[in-house]
């Protein structure tokens, strides 16, 4: 051991170790890795910096749902698709300067009746670069969306194949039509509402739903809550049809009512049944509002189903009332009002005015398709807010909106006026569903983190259909690859303006909403020459 008082001497001679050479050769190795690593480093964020883009998002928060990324960075985007997510500098022949907004991929609405021109331009305001008709759908499909490609899309839309649509014109004999008005025509024929459909009737309604699938359908919208009267063997046969072809269904519950028998409870009861025996993905629509003020027993219903492996998906819209025709059969029928939660006439509206019992009737009797607000729920109630916490902030539950087209006059309207004409009518969930999740339960409350919320607005929609339908495998994301739908927003000044009497507003705080990298909303104002929506649509079968 060497004592405290010995001292290096330079002179001296020391033994030396045959690995030293070997030591010297690896850190010498090591340098020479170092240095090659980080000249090709900065080869490659020089050719990063130097390639050009279509156009680079710079110095915005950029949340990628799926990855967790959530930090300052540049996104370059080229011929559509996301090219360079960096750190570092980009180049691009346009250039947003995204500092201190959000850059988030767009949203994707699994429900969405609104699909007019006009509806999917108030949807883009908000962020929605994508928007379906699933819960009800269309038919015929392939009609649908032939007619569909000639229009200007602002954004992405697509339907599924309507198993209404398709129960009317077996049981009534009428031919269905692509139209969502004809739809409400058809409410003025109660048969297709209450009955049991027979094997045959079964047959024409399988065979008309299976040819939309083969058309390219995104799946099967089961719009059961209008025609509570068909028969579970029915149900249960549209389910196994899915399963069939890897489809999934969308379903509007049989029943919303609170008491037993026939309660909103055995109707989620019967879609998870459905799921777990059919082997079909059933998709449960706006469960705030089927399940009405019974949402601590209906969701837990849902949510046990995903633990335990069935194929069940759940969306919801944060809104206490709902639209819906004033004809469906929910709103007939000895103690209907009762089974409602004890419903008042003064609970719907008709174009921001309340109806009265005489109002409520002549409606029916005169025009049943016609569009009303139901107030299932009072926001301002804690009890019952909290009963719409329950569903829109659940981390597993998609958000939806169940937009509604907007009625001119009386009339759907299929212009393409921008702003929509004066006087313009839709429930606000039509243009604010995604702007209120984001000020009121992200901003103003915390419900929801940022984060959570993006992913329940965008990645969560694209993984309930990606497994059926191959676009959405490259939608809900920000990554390299994946299609350029992106929206740019400042947190801080995002709102919903739309109010029940006075919906005809435009989402504010939405700088940018690009489809496909082309920019529709800028410097958030609509773009109206831009028309970069696509079909969503499954192959056509040959």
């Amino acid at each position: 051991m060497t004592s405290q008082s010995e001292r290096f001497d330079p002179d001296t001679s020391y033994p030396t170790y045959s690995g030293d050479k070997t030591l010297h050769s690896n850190i010498g190795k090591a340098l020479s890795l170092t240095l090659l690593i980080l000249s090709s480093l900065t080869a490659s964020v020089t050719a990063l910096a130097q390639e050009t883009h279509d156009l680079v998002i710079v110095n915005g928060r950029v949340i990628d749902p799926e990855t967790g990324l959530d930090a300052v960075r540049n996104v370059g985007i080229k011929d559509g698709s996301i090219a360079a997510i960096s750190e570092f500098p980009l180049t691009g022949a346009t250039t947003i300067n995204a500092k201190g907004q959000v850059v988030a991929p767009g949203w994707i609405d699994l429900h969405a009746h609104g699909q007019e021109i006009g509806a999917l331009r108030m949807q883009a305001m908000q962020g929605v670069t994508t928007a379906l008709e699933l819960e009800s759908g269309l038919l015929p499909i392939g009609d649908w969306y032939t007619a569909e490609a000639k229009k200007p899309h602002p954004i992405n839309y697509g339907a599924a194949a309507a198993w209404t649509f398709a129960r009317i014109q077996a049981i009534t004999g009428t031919e269905a039509k692509a139209d969502l008005g004809w739809f409400q025509s058809m409410f003025a024929n109660h048969d297709w509402q209450n009955s049991i459909s027979t094997p045959e009737q079964q047959t024409e309604i399988l065979a008309l739903l299976e040819q939309a699938i083969k058309e390219g359908a995104i799946g099967v919208g089961v719009n059961a809550g209008y025609a509570p009267g068909n028969g579970q063997k029915e149900y249960f046969a549209v389910a196994q049809l899915a399963a069939k072809y890897n489809v999934p269904t969308f379903t509007h519950v049989r029943y919303a009512s609170v008491p037993e028998p026939k309660s909103s409870f055995e109707a989620v009861k019967e879609l998870v049944s459905n799921a777990a025996l059919a082997g079909a993905h059933m998709h449960l629509c706006h469960i705030n509002s089927t399940s009405m003020r019974d949402i601590d027993s209906t969701l837990p219903l849902v949510l046990n189903a995903q633990k335990d492996g069935f194929r069940v998906s759940v969306g919801a819209y944060p809104y206490g009332a709902a639209g819906t025709t004033v004809g469906a059969e929910m709103f007939r029928g000895d103690g209907w009002q009762v089974r409602m939660g004890g419903t008042k006439y003064s609970d719907f509206e008709l174009n921001g005015k309340r109806l009265d019992e005489k109002t409520f009737n002549d409606l029916q009797a005169n025009s049943p398709g016609t569009i009303i607000t139901w107030h299932y729920l009072d926001a301002e109630n804690p009890v019952d807010l909290a009963k719409l916490d329950a569903s829109v902030g659940n981390l597993n539950v998609a958000i939806e909106s169940d937009a509604m087209p907007w009625v001119v006059n009386g009339e759907n309207y299929d212009g393409d006026a921008w702003p929509l004409p004066e006087g313009a009518f839709a429930h606000p969930r039509s243009n604010g569903t995604f702007a209120k999740v984001l000020r009121f339960w992200v901003r103003e409350r915390g419900v929801l983190s940022l984060s959570d919320a993006v992913k329940k607005m965008s990645l969560i929609p694209a993984q309930i259909l990606e497994e059926s339908v191959p676009q959405m495998r490259k939608k809900g994301r920000i990554q390299v690859g994946m299609d350029a739908d992106i929206v740019v927003f400042d947190l801080e000044k995002v709102a919903d303006k739309s109010t029940f009497t006075e919906p005809n507003q435009p989402a504010v705080g939405f700088s940018y909403v690009l489809v496909g990298g082309v920019m529709v909303v800028e410097k958030g104002k609509l773009n109206t020459d831009a028309a970069p929506g696509e079909a969503i649509r499954r192959p056509i079968a040959e």
